[in-house]
C-alpha cells in the first residue's frame, strides 16, 4: 500500500493512500458473496442468485459503496499502522464519495484522501529561571478576634427591652403597611403589592433591609407609629418598584437587643471542640495561617505557570479539544448534581452547543497548561516515587469510599497530577518570585479583564473579611 503524507495545521496530517487493485477486487468479491449470501429475491434460493440479478437488484452503486465502506476502514487502520503514525480519534474522510464512486473499479489501484488529528508538537522557550510577582496573603492581626466576635454574634439570645428606642444593632418586630406616593395618579395612595407584614422581624444593620425604612426605625418606641418615606432604590430587585416613591406606615410592637455570651472557656467548648479560650485561639491562628500559606502558594503556582504558557507555543488538535471540553462539561455536570442543582436543565440538547462554546477558552487554556508542564517534566526527566502514587492513591480511594472506581485509570490521573506538581516546584526552585501584597496584582489584572483565582476555602476563615448578603426586600412577609 502506498501512503504519503503531509502536516497539516492543528496538528493533522493528511494521508494520501493508493489501495493496490488486487485488494480492491478481493472487497468487491466479497461483497458480492455477503449479499448473494444474505439477500433473498423472489424465485431464487438465497445463496443461489446469479451475479448479473444481484446487481440489477441493488444495484452497482450499492454495491460500489459497501466495497468502498469496507476498503477505507481497512485501508486507513493498516496505513496508519504502516507510516507509524500516533492517531489521535477517528479520521476524517477528505475524499468524497461521490468522487471515490466514479474511481472505484475493481482490480484497479483506489486512491483517497483522509486527514488524522495527532498529539501536537509543543515548542517551549527558556523556561529556566523564571521570574514572576505573586501575592502574598498575610494573616491579619486581629483576624482571631474577629471570628471570635462573630461566633459570639452567632450565639446571642434575644432579650427584650423597653426602657429605651430602638438602635442600630436592635431586632425589633413591626407591622407595616406600604403605599405609593406622587408617581402617579393611578398608584397614588394605593398598596404596594404583597407591602404588607405583621409581627416582621427586622434586624437593624446595615445593608439588612432598605436603608430608609432602617433609619426611620431607629429612635422610635414600641407602640409607637411613624410614616416613613422610602424611595426604592433605581437598582432594585423588583423592576416594577425601582426608583418609586412610597411611604411605610410601621408600627414598632417590639424591640430586643443582642446579649453576648462571655469569652471564656465555656464559649470555646460551645463553639468548638477545645477544651479552653486560649486552645481555640491558639487552633484558629494556626487555621488562618495556613490558610494564608495556602492562598500564597496558589499565588506563586499562579504566577509560574502563567510565565511558562507566555513561553508554549502549540497547535491544539480539535480532538483533545473535544475531550478536555467533555471533561469540563461533565465536572461541571456532577458539581451541579452535588448542590442538588437540575442538570437536565441546563444541559438540553439546545443549551450544550452555547455550553461548549463558553468553555472551549477554558480547554485550551487547560491543554496548554497541562502539556507545557508535561513538557517540564520531560526535559528535566522528573520522576515519581512508587510510595508517592500509592499514598496518593489510597488517599483518593478513601476519598471515594463506595464509588465504582477504576484501579488503572486513577493510578494514571494521580501520576500524572503528581508529575504536573513537581513540574510546578522545579520552575519554583529554579526561578524568582517576588511577593507582593494581596490584591496588588489582581487589581491590575481587574482592569484589563475580570479574573478570579480559585482557591480552596477552608471552613474557619477570616471574619472580617466575609460579606453576607441579604436581599433587601421587605415587601414580602
Amino acid at each position: 500500500m502506498k501512503v504519503t503524507q503531509e502536516k497539516l495545521p492543528a496538528s493533522q496530517v493528511a494521508l494520501e493512500i493508493e489501495i493496490p487493485a488486487e485488494t480492491t477486487k478481493q472487497a468487491y468479491e466479497k461483497v458480492l458473496q455477503n449479499l448473494s449470501r444474505t439477500v433473498k429475491i423472489p424465485g431464487f434460493r438465497q445463496g443461489k442468485v446469479p451475479r448479473q440479478v444481484l446487481l440489477q437488484r441493488l444495484g452497482a452503486q450499492q454495491v460500489k459503496a459497501a466495497a468502498i465502506e469496507e476498503l477505507l476502514d481497512s485501508s486507513l487502520k493498516q496505513a496508519i499502522e504502516q507510516a507509524q503514525i500516533e492517531a489521535l480519534g477517528n479520521y476524517n474522510l477528505t475524499s468524497t464519495l461521490e468522487d471515490l464512486l466514479s474511481q472505484f473499479k475493481p482490480g484497479e489501484p483506489l486512491t483517497f484522501s483522509a486527514s488524522v488529528d495527532v498529539p501536537p508538537v509543543v515548542n517551549l522557550g527558556e523556561y529556566n529561571g523564571l521570574s514572576v510577582k505573586a501575592e502574598e496573603t498575610k494573616v491579619e492581626p486581629d483576624a482571631v478576634d474577629n471570628f471570635l466576635e462573630q461566633r459570639r454574634v452567632e450565639q446571642a439570645t434575644l432579650v427584650p427591652v423597653e426602657s429605651r428606642p430602638a438602635q442600630m444593632g436592635d431586632v425589633v418586630v413591626v407591622d407595616y403597611v406600604g403605599r405609593f406616593t406622587g408617581d402617579s395618579e393611578e398608584d397614588e395612595g394605593s398598596v404596594i403589592p404583597n407591602g404588607e407584614a405583621k409581627d416582621f422581624e427586622i434586624e437593624l444593620g446595615e445593608g439588612k433591609f432598605l436603608e430608609d425604612i432602617l433609619q426611620g426605625i431607629v429612635g422610635m418606641n414600641p407602640d409607637q407609629i411613624k410614616e416613613v418615606p422610602v424611595t426604592f432604590p433605581e437598582d432594585y430587585p423588583l423592576e416594577d418598584l425601582a426608583g418609586k416613591s412610597s411611604v411605610f406606615s410601621i408600627t414598632l410592637k417590639e424591640i430586643k437587643e443582642k446579649e453576648l455570651p462571655e469569652l471564656d472557656d465555656d464559649f470555646a467548648q460551645e463553639v468548638s471542640e477545645k477544651e479552653t479560650l486560649a486552645e481555640l485561639r491558639e487552633y484558629l491562628q494556626q487555621e488562618f495561617q495556613e490558610k494564608a500559606d495556602q492562598e500564597t502558594q496558589a499565588s506563586k503556582e499562579e504566577a509560574l505557570i502563567n510565565a511558562l504558557l507566555e513561553k508554549v507555543e502549540v497547535d491544539l488538535p480539535e480532538t483533545l479539544i473535544d475531550q478536555e471540553l467533555q471533561t469540563i462539561l461533565t465536572q461541571t455536570a456532577i458539581q451541579m448534581q452535588q448542590l442538588g442543582m437540575d442538570v437536565k436543565r441546563l444541559f438540553t440538547e439546545e443549551n450544550l452547543p452555547q455550553l461548549r462554546e463558553r468553555s472551549r477558552p477554558d480547554a485550551i487554556q487547560s491543554l496548554r497548561q497541562s502539556l507545557a508542564l508535561k513538557e517540564v517534566v520531560k526535559r528535566e526527566s522528573l520522576t515519581l516515587e512508587e510510595s508517592e502514587i500509592e499514598a496518593k492513591s489510597k488517599e483518593l480511594m478513601n476519598q471515594l469510599a463506595g464509588q465504582e472506581v477504576d484501579p488503572d485509570r486513577l493510578r494514571e490521573f494521580v501520576e500524572s497530577d503528581l508529575l504536573k506538581l513537581k513540574a510546578i516546584k522545579w520552575l519554583e526552585d529554579n526561578g524568582t518570585i517576588e511577593l507582593v501584597p494581596k490584591g496588588t496584582i489582581t487589581e491590575e489584572e481587574t482592569e484589563a479583564e475580570d479574573t478570579a483565582v480559585t482557591v480552596t476555602e477552608l471552613e474557619t476563615t477570616d471574619a472580617a473579611s466575609q460579606t453576607i448578603e441579604v436581599p433587601a426586600e421587605p415587601v414580602s412577609e
